[in-house]
């Protein structure tokens, strides 16, 4: 083989071989992404059925009920426009209570209702994350 054959195999393979990283590193990278939607996206069907992703809003006032001697609870999530109730087995954060933002992660299950595999309470009383304030700005405009 000429070595100008050789060159051009080796750059060829290297060439290849940066293409299949990149493509394992995105498919990777979107596997892992989690997005997030309000009430009323999921009303709207725009929410994905078959992966997870986010829910956010204010936890509607009375509507907490846990478990006798469990770690289950349950709760209604509202962007004042729409509800959705979501199921959580685990320890809650610290600030979490009705009447206050929440983002919760987890999936739709066959009955509607949203399974959550990790809730996450705000901070501070002035911090809101940015998805769910926008969706609840955009609910509450007519």
């Amino acid at each position: 083989m000429k070595p100008r054959t050789k060159r051009g195999l080796a750059i060829l393979g290297g060439v290849t071989c940066i293409a299949f990283a990149t493509y394992m590193v995105f498919q990777t990278f979107q596997s892992n992404l989690v997005f997030f939607y309000s009430p009323s996206q999921i009303a709207a069907n725009e929410a994905p059925k078959d992966r997870a992703f986010r829910v956010g809003g204010m936890v509607e006032e009375n509507s907490i009920k846990r478990d006798a001697g469990g770690l289950k609870v349950s709760f209604v999530v509202t962007d004042f426009a729409h509800r959705i109730e979501v199921s959580y087995e685990g320890l809650l954060p610290d600030l979490f209570k009705e009447g206050k933002g929440v983002v919760a992660e987890g999936r739709l299950n066959s009955t509607g209702s949203f399974t959550a595999s990790q809730v996450l309470a705000k901070h501070d009383e002035n911090y809101m994350p940015p998805e769910a304030a926008e969706a609840l700005a955009k609910a509450k405009k007519p």
